[in-house]
Order: C-alpha cells, then structure tokens, then sequence
C-alpha cells in the first residue's frame, strides 16, 4: 500500500471527508487546510507528495495558491489537482500554464479523483512507460527513439515531420498529463516562436493521421488542450 502523502485544501468540511476517507482507504496520509493560507504553510511545513486544491477558496484562492507554490523552490515540485466547479474553463487553463499538473469537476467521482492521484503520483516514482539510458520510449507496440528522432509502430517507421516529432515526444514524455496549446508551443518551440497556439491544433490533425490507429492515444481535453492517454 502506497504511504504518500496528500494535502486537501477545501472549506467544505462535507468534500474533505469524502475526499478524505476515500484517499484513507487507499492508504495514503491525509493532511487537510480550509483556506489558501492554511494550504500554503502546510505545504511548506510537511511537503506533501500531493495536492487537491480547491479553486474557489476564501482569501487567497486556488490559483494564488498554486502561483506561489510553484514559484517556491521548496514546494514547486509538488504535483496539484485542482478541483474546479462548472464554469471555470479560463480558471482550469490559468491553473495549468502555471503549473498544476490536472483538475476535475465538481461533482465528481471518488474515484476518478483517487484514479488520477494514483496515476500522478505513479508517474511521479517513474514506474509508467520503458524508457532506457539510450532516449527510447516504449507505449505499447510504438516506439519513439529521441536520439535518433525515429517512431516506429509494430516495426514500421511513421514519416513524422520535426514539429510532430517533437509534440509527440512532449506528450509522451508526460503521459497523461494536460496540457494547453500555449505550453505545448513553448515547449517544442520556445517562448519566441512567432505563431498561433492554434498552429498546434494543425499538427495535431497531421500527426493522428499518421499515427492512424494510435492516434486515440492524443487526447483532446476540451477548452483546455490535449494530453497522451494512459492506454488505448
């Protein structure tokens, strides 16, 4: 049984104990704050290996929350679920370009939330895809060679022009994990890079026609962006 520890930053008493006693059950440590200032000193104090953060929080919301954690070299590595009410889209993507790693909304199931911890908190120990010293990436019978800037599925190479190489090692990289337009620029092509985040919508459509029936595997995450799927 996994012994992480998790922080649950809501002001609803009724959501912290469903939370709370589904993440107990699993074996995790629980550690618990109602308010962003709360959130912020246990963080510092007891570095969790987690957070569920609550946006709408009363002072410092949510998302000062996660901007000042993430700001802080003690605490910037905690990964952060975000909790979110319908509506929110503007506050989910704001919460991911400044670094929080996934979200779900209100209402939501126990255990979708535990689900997505357990997934987070996997990648987190390196125990997802083979990946060897050499920069190969194995995602079931697909195989992306970083070095070589090759991709292969069943044995058969797939012509992948340089931007959809890269956006899919991005993805692959952090599998699972949603990301907007803006960050997957950024990150294939740098902050300078003198085009529209929809360009990335572009490569996109080109990649999943070359990957045809692996192109399930890029997910759109509506409003957001996309993310790599843990499986087909």
């Amino acid at each position: 049984m996994p012994r992480e520890t998790i922080l649950i930053v809501d002001d609803e008493e009724d959501i912290i104990e469903l939370i709370k006693y589904n993440l107990k059950t699993e074996g995790y440590v629980i550690l618990t704050a109602g308010t962003g200032e709360q959130a912020i000193k246990t963080a510092k104090q007891s570095l969790p290996d987690l957070i569920v953060l609550d946006l709408m929080l009363p002072g410092i919301d949510g998302l000062e929350v996660t901007r000042y954690l993430k700001k802080n070299d003690q605490t910037a590595g905690i990964p952060i679920v975000m909790v979110t009410a319908k509506g929110e889209e503007s506050d989910v993507v704001t919460g991911l370009e400044l670094g929080a790693n996934d979200y779900i909304s209100k209402p939501f199931s126990p255990r979708e939330l535990v689900a997505r911890i357990r997934a987070i908190l996997r990648r987190r120990r390196k125990t997802g895809d083979k990946e060897t010293a050499s920069g190969i990436r194995q995602v079931g019978d697909m195989v992306i060679d970083q070095a070589r800037h090759v991709v292969t599925i069943q044995g058969e190479p797939v012509d992948l022009t340089l931007s959809e190489f890269e956006l899919l090692s991005f993805l692959a990289d952090k599998k699972g994990w949603v990301f907007t337009r803006g960050q997957i620029m950024d990150a294939i092509h740098g902050e300078n890079y003198a085009v529209t985040e929809r360009s990335i919508d572009v490569i996109i459509v080109g990649l999943r026609k070359k990957l045809k029936s692996h192109a399930g595997l890029i997910e759109t995450v509506r409003g957001v962006g996309y993310r790599f799927k843990e499986s087909l």
